[in-house]
């Protein structure tokens, strides 16, 4: 039998009722029987400041750290705020670009982004895909998720509804599990 890959997901936004998070809550759902999705949470991380954290990372970090270096890929779904992604989101970046783990070094990456607007966070996807060179990560070109006019996407209790956006969520899962059993594979 194949091994169920272990992906970590994380919305870039703390907003109750966010769309990002609904999105994330969506691709769980999705996932095939092979892949199972599990939201971590970047709320309660400080700002970043290394002469702070240079000895001894905050507990949160710690555990988004282990978290993600055991994950066997993660994914980000964000809002775009200002044509880039949150401050929330950039901060535990920075946090765990730091870790000794280095978790994100190697690890297969896939980015989903929702917004109520008609390019559905196509610019904070494409920062989010620049500052994922800076720490050698592998991300997934293809598809690409882009959820636009997310507003009218989701019913009342936050579950997906329109149709060819989880067919795109669902091929972005493919997707990634696809990279990530290459990746496994190159490495062994």
């Amino acid at each position: 039998m194949k091994n169920v890959l272990q992906f970590v997901a994380i919305s870039g936004s703390l907003r109750k009722g966010s769309y990002n998070t609904m999105a994330l809550q969506a691709a769980q759902k999705l996932a095939p029987p092979s892949v199972v999705i599990q939201q971590l949470t970047i709320e309660g991380l400080p700002l970043y400041n290394f002469d702070l954290y240079s000895h001894q990372q905050p507990e949160t970090a710690e555990k988004l750290s282990e978290a993600i270096n055991e994950s066997d890929a993660v994914i980000f779904v964000t809002p775009e705020y200002n044509y880039s992604i949150p401050g929330v989101l950039k901060n535990a970046i920075d946090f765990l670009s730091k870790h000794p783990l280095k978790p994100f070094d190697n690890k297969p990456v896939g980015i989903i982004s929702a917004s109520p607007g008609m390019l559905g966070g196509v610019r904070a996807q494409y920062h989010l895909r620049q500052i994922m060179v800076a720490v050698n990560a592998v991300v997934l070109n293809q598809p690409e998720v882009m959820i636009a006019q997310a507003n009218t996407k989701f019913d009342g209790e936050g579950n997906l509804v329109d149709k060819n956006t989880k067919e795109f969520i669902s091929k972005f899962i493919l997707g990634l599990e696809s990279l990530t059993n290459r990746i496994k594979i190159r490495d062994l």
